[in-house]
């Protein structure tokens, strides 16, 4: 009895601190800039939910071949988080290296939907072929609950990848034509003063006469 309460304190203290790590990765996303702090989170909360839901030593670098080597479509979950990383990694990089009239025109937001949307198709296929069973010691409720929140997290993540691409997209747009904008209105500006400083001296002398 003191062994299953002990261990049933500390699958509550897991759960607690994967929410206030799932909080705090929110509130970030908020706070600074999306795109970056977006990939961050979806390098890491697709592994930190894997991890809740089996055993602490199962994503230890040391049997990450095993689950390899042992993968089935429709009963490992090591594919997902993978996937979460190789497409955070590929957008981020993206991002990186696009400066405001290419993230404007659309590359990152073009990559970002290439890399999410066939993640999306291969997630939501196999969470309606998966086995969510009650086999094993760290597979009950809340094992199946982390699997469930596992599958949601990586869903959701690739959404919103497309969506904070599409605004910052947007955004840069916005800023590039108000940047135009100013422009023509310093162009426009200077185009008067000097017509203004060629016809002056021409008056001047028209006043004289």
């Amino acid at each position: 009895m003191g062994f299953s309460k002990e261990g049933k304190a500390r699958r509550v203290l897991r759960l607690i601190k994967t929410l206030f790590f799932l909080i705090t990765m929110l509130i970030s996303l908020l706070l600074f800039s999306p795109p970056v702090l977006l990939s961050i989170a979806d390098s890491l909360l697709p592994f930190a939910l894997l991890s809740a839901s089996l055993s602490p030593s199962s994503l230890s670098l040391h049997s990450l071949s095993s689950h390899l080597t042992h993968y089935h479509f429709r009963q490992s979950l090591i594919d997902i988080p993978l996937i979460s990383l190789i497409r955070s990694a590929i957008i981020l990089c993206v991002y990186s290296f696009c400066d405001g009239p290419s993230l404007s025109r659309g590359p990152y937001l073009g990559v970002a939907t290439v890399c999410s949307v066939p993640s999306l198709v291969f997630v939501s296929i196999k969470a309606s072929l998966f086995g969510f069973d009650d086999s094993g010691v760290d597979r009950g409720r809340y094992g199946r609950a982390m699997e469930v929140g596992l599958f949601l997290c990586s869903m959701v993540l690739g959404m919103g990848h497309v969506v904070v691409a599409y605004r910052t997209s947007c955004r840069e747009r916005r800023k590039l034509l108000v940047y135009r904008i100013d422009i023509e209105a310093v162009s426009a500006c200077k185009n008067g003063f000097t017509r203004y400083q060629k016809n002056s001296p021409r008056k001047q002398s028209e006043v004289r006469k």
